[in-house]
């Protein structure tokens, strides 16, 4: 699959070697530590990129900018693992945040995949660089006839009352049926019922959610029990799914080839 810019100086397509992984794992790098602030293990300073046990099975979504002759050229990446590949190896990513249980009992009869490690170039932090990377998502979600997508999604930072409005609106008006719900792990749960409903100021709340997490609930996806602190990359998740059945029609075409 490969998705072009009208101007075709951008395109986005998957890694096919291991030169591409790499280019995306340095961008992760210095997206997640040297800019905002995550912490790494030695390994990753000596090399200079983030990587987990994860990265080997994952299908990796890369946003590359053409006009870059020497540097990094890709400017944006996502990392997408399937739940066939997850049940034949390590599982999932988000487990170790989330009792998906409940989920993968009510996965029989769909094609899932979960979504991650999503992050663009700060000088390419913009509606045209995210568009692209839904974009090369609706194809590889085609190719694979998705019907289910989900993930950690981040808050920046780790005090959770900084974001007691979003963290509550989405409580209130975005959580997850029971049949999709996935609750963070008991030690690690952390309540988003931080306001009472009546008391949430809705379009505060929207424009204080970050764009990936905006971009879900633009397209019907739903919000999973509990936020949890994530000490290595200095955040707070919320997981979040996406099921097709939810799509409003006006977006549905677009997940279709």
């Amino acid at each position: 699959m490969k998705v072009t810019s009208p101007d075709k100086r951008f395109e986005v397509r998957l890694a096919e070697t291991k030169e591409d992984v790499l280019l995306a794992q340095k961008l992760r790098f210095s997206v997640f530590y040297e800019e905002m602030g995550a912490t790494p293990n030695e390994e990753m300073i000596k090399y200079k990129k983030d990587f987990d046990k994860f990265d080997v099975y994952c299908d990796h979504m890369l946003v590359i900018d053409n006009k870059i002759t020497s540097g990094n050229p890709v400017v944006g990446a996502y990392r997408m693992l399937l739940h066939k590949v997850a049940a034949l190896n390590d599982g999932f990513y988000s487990s170790s945040e989330y009792d998906l249980n409940n989920l993968i009992k009510n996965m029989q009869g769909h094609n899932t995949c979960e979504i991650g490690r999503s992050c663009v170039h700060f000088d390419y932090r913009n509606n045209q660089t995210i568009q692209l990377l839904w974009k090369g998502l609706a194809h590889y979600y085609a190719d694979n006839n998705l019907t289910r997508i989900f993930g950690c999604a981040s808050f920046p930072g780790r005090d959770i009352h900084n974001i007691k409005l979003p963290l509550s609106y989405l409580y209130h008006y975005h959580m997850a049926p029971d049949h999709l719900m996935a609750k963070a792990l008991d030690d690690r749960f952390i309540s988003m019922s931080l306001m009472k409903k009546e008391d949430i100021d809705v379009r505060k709340a929207i424009k204080s959610i970050p764009p990936l997490i905006r971009a879900y609930l633009r397209l019907g996806g739903v919000c999973g029990d509990g936020a949890v602190i994530d000490y290595q990359f200095q955040t707070i998740d919320v997981f979040m799914i996406l099921a097709m059945e939810d799509v409003p029609e006006k977006y549905r075409e677009f997940f279709v080839r």
